[in-house]
């Protein structure tokens, strides 16, 4: 006699229009909404789709880790691709083998390392731009951070000035928006349509398709020995494709996915710390003393990192509670069993590192915004994949130290000489692209110390 095969709960098909608007305009709401109605395992119907949304440290480790390889990439990324082409963010298999093996040496913590001083050397353009609006009228710190993060990009990973290409935020912001389009629709809208948002991708696209030649084109001309910056290894490594329309291609996507990931995450990142810095004033007044103690007033090194104890742990409570990486999404290859739960072959799989790090079973008071959580000096009960920020599993995010670098130097520099404090009455809302950013900016003044 054969047994059933285990179904997770969740909402009936009849709910689907519900669902499908939630998904375009309410995605974090509906995600925490499922887990607190049906539990750590949910069968979502959305039109012709079925997804499974799993909510517990031992699914994550499952998908992400243990059985890995019977999972691809899953909506959203999927359908990124005619936004995105097949980057490192987005491919699958051999091709996303290859990629990783190309840039990975770039990430290596020893070389990010002996990039500190560029990065405080970016930090230091920022703290100062900052301080010319010292007392005056609100400024964009989302906007300021993204050039810093492109400024820290450019030289650290790409040997290129990136200040020369001024639209580049602008194209990214039309990109990322066709790519969410694009995984709201189901891929089933047509890029050459002559609406607005579709021409402003084309647009977009071309205007990225042009920087990207451009660096690729002066590296060629001007070549890096030793060759240790990725453009450098791109066109090293597409220099094996028969076809060079093929190794064009590769090129573009491989770097215009590095460029939108590497800035981006970590831009979010400290908006959101600053953010949170701001309505804990005992959490500022605690990160200013360790800044003073531990920097002086000199110019940080790379040695001062693991003596910024306070900082390190409000970054990591502040990725708890906006993680860069908001969701991973999977498709099962093969049949597969997780939590006892069956999940077919070609089955959409989710895990919600946004509705994780709130689970009540793992994290006391979730929605608390508390630093002493990440005490090092204090007992850690959690399981490891309660806490997933960067992802997990061999997809774990190839950029997470250089990005927790730039983040901990910035804040403690900013923290060191000012205070920042958000624009009274502004609301601060969460918005899950790409990654987890601040939805339409953060207007803060800047008070000196």
């Amino acid at each position: 006699m054969t047994h059933p095969r285990r179904v997770p709960p969740g909402p009936p098909r009849s709910q689907t229009f519900s669902l499908l608007k939630k998904l375009k305009s309410d995605r974090l709401t509906l995600m925490s909404t499922a887990a607190e109605t049906y539990g750590d395992a949910v069968r979502v119907g959305i039109g012709p789709k079925t997804l499974y949304f799993f909510n517990h440290p031992d699914h994550a480790k499952h998908i992400l880790a243990d059985n890995s390889a019977n999972y691809h990439k899953g909506i959203g990324y999927v359908e990124a691709r005619r936004a995105l082409g097949d980057g490192l963010l987005t491919s699958d298999g051999a091709l996303w083998k290859e990629q990783r093996r190309t840039i990975q040496p770039v990430f290596q913590a020893r070389r990010i390392s002996g990039q500190a001083d560029t990065i405080v050397e970016e930090a230091a353009k920022l703290v100062a731009r900052l301080r010319t609006r010292e007392s005056g009228g609100p400024v964009d710190v989302l906007h300021e951070l993204t050039g810093f993060t492109l400024g820290v990009l450019g030289r650290t990973l790409l040997d290129a000035d990136l200040d020369a290409f001024e639209s580049i935020g602008h194209s990214f912001e039309a990109v990322q928006d066709q790519a969410m389009f694009e995984m709201e629709t189901m891929g089933m809208v047509p890029t050459w349509l002559p609406l607005r948002r579709q021409r402003e991708f084309r647009a977009a696209s071309a205007d990225l398709t042009r920087i990207v030649e451009a660096l690729v084109a002066e590296r060629i001309g001007n070549p890096r020995d030793p060759a240790d910056d990725v453009i450098s290894r791109l066109i090293l490594s597409t220099s094996q494709e028969a076809d060079p329309r093929v190794a064009g291609q590769r090129m573009r996507d491989e770097l215009i996915t590095l460029l939108l990931a590497g800035h981006e995450t970590t831009a979010s990142t400290v908006g959101w710390a600053l953010y949170l810095v701001d309505k804990h004033p005992e959490v500022a007044q605690r990160l200013h003393e360790e800044a003073v103690a531990v920097l002086g007033d000199r110019t940080p090194v790379l040695e001062d990192l693991k003596k910024l104890t306070y900082t390190n742990m409000v970054l990591e409570e502040a990725m708890r509670l906006f993680p860069p990486v908001w969701i991973l999404t999977r498709r099962a290859v093969a049949d597969d069993e997780v939590g006892g739960y069956h999940v077919p072959a070609g089955s959409d799989v989710m895990v919600c590192p946004f509705t994780m790090h709130r689970h009540p079973a793992f994290w006391d008071n979730p929605e608390k915004f508390d630093p002493s959580r990440f005490d090092p000096d204090l007992p850690n009960t959690r399981p490891r994949y309660a806490y997933l920020p960067f992802g997990a599993g061999p997809r774990f995010c190839v950029g997470s130290h250089l990005g927790l670098m730039e983040a901990a130097f910035v804040v403690s520099m900013i923290s060191r000489e000012m205070t920042m404090k958000l624009v009274p009455g502004y609301e601060v809302v969460p918005e899950p692209m790409l990654s987890l950013r601040v939805k339409g900016g953060l207007p803060m003044t800047v008070h000196s110390r």
